[in-house]
């Protein structure tokens, strides 16, 4: 690494998504609509999933984890970007742009975990429907998630830690518009090489495992339907993991398509525009997916505003 001037970091500059100031004020509009449609479609899922007695299930109490996350994990990016917009400042200082690096960790690998547990969730209900209230009982779904955000908790503390032992040059311009893990580590003097190591490791480790998980889940579950003879039931059977599915493929397949953006191409604003996929349109589609997919939702948002 060329050896550059050091200094004391107190705060980073965030490019965004553009530098031309036509563009802001657009910009500010599309984000800040989405952002308000992520949070009030997020927001209707949960107070429908609270007020509808038939809701109460273990497969809805994790679509209002993962609702509730959805709405965290997009308040971790959006609003601090909209407000550097209309404040006409891209700085953010260093403290917050590590508090800001632990959150956005933290509740990205929660939907990660909160998304095999409702691959496992299905698989249960259709693979072993005489056993399901047994198994998923409040007790083991309360544990589920609890074990789930720890290991969120310590995989984003174990990043974080890790960036606070660097040192960093005097070239603190981030192309992002929020404390992206990578990014960061681009601006370091320091040796970085440990930072990596850790954060391949920990992706492959805390990535494979619940991938695999889901993969084994819908396989098991696939051959369960296929030898249901009746087509209704088995129409009834897909029709249960219709969402989830989407919801999974929607998450899986824009990560997959901002790391093979971020490796073809070295362009970091590139990646940034790209990662928008995941980190907003993401949260935002959810909340469509499960209520436009799904009738216990349907009447459960009729009995909401009735």
């Amino acid at each position: 690494m060329k050896p550059r001037n050091q200094t004391r970091v107190s705060e980073f500059i965030l490019l965004g998504l553009s530098e031309e100031a036509n563009l802001q004020p657009l910009l500010f509009g599309l984000f800040l609509f989405m952002y308000l449609v992520t949070f009030s479609g997020n927001l209707l899922i949960i107070l429908t999933i609270i007020t509808a007695s038939h809701l109460h299930t273990p497969m809805y109490f994790f679509i209002f984890s993962l609702s509730f996350t959805d709405i965290c994990f997009t308040s971790t990016t959006v609003p601090k970007m909209l407000m550097n917009i209309q404040m006409h400042n891209k700085v953010i200082t260093y403290e917050d742009c590590i508090t800001q690096m632990y959150f956005f960790l933290l509740f990205a690998a929660l939907d990660h975990f909160l998304l095999t547990v409702m691959a496992y969730d299905r698989f249960v209900a259709i693979c072993h429907p005489l056993h399901y209230t047994v198994i998923m009982n409040p007790k083991f779904c309360g544990l589920l998630l609890l074990t789930s955000l720890l290991l969120s908790a310590l995989e984003s503390l174990l990043h974080s830690l890790m960036v606070l032992r660097l040192s960093f040059c005097s070239e603190l311009e981030i192309s992002h518009f929020f404390c992206e893990l990578n990014q960061v580590l681009q601006l370091a003097c320091s040796d970085t090489f440990l930072n990596d190591l850790i954060l391949y490791f920990v992706a492959g480790l805390l990535g494979a495992i619940p991938l695999t998980g889901i993969l084994f889940s819908y396989c098991k579950i696939v051959s369960s339907i296929l030898r249901i003879s009746s087509a209704d039931d088995k129409s009834k059977a897909f029709s249960t993991c219709g969402s989830h599915l989407s919801v999974i493929s929607l998450f899986y397949g824009t990560s997959f398509g901002v790391y093979l953006s971020s490796a073809a191409s070295p362009n970091s604003r590139a990646t940034a525009i790209a990662s928008v996929m995941y980190t907003v349109v993401t949260p935002m589609l959810n909340p469509f997916i499960y209520s436009l997919r799904n009738k216990d939702i349907k009447q459960g948002l009729r009995q909401l505003f009735n």
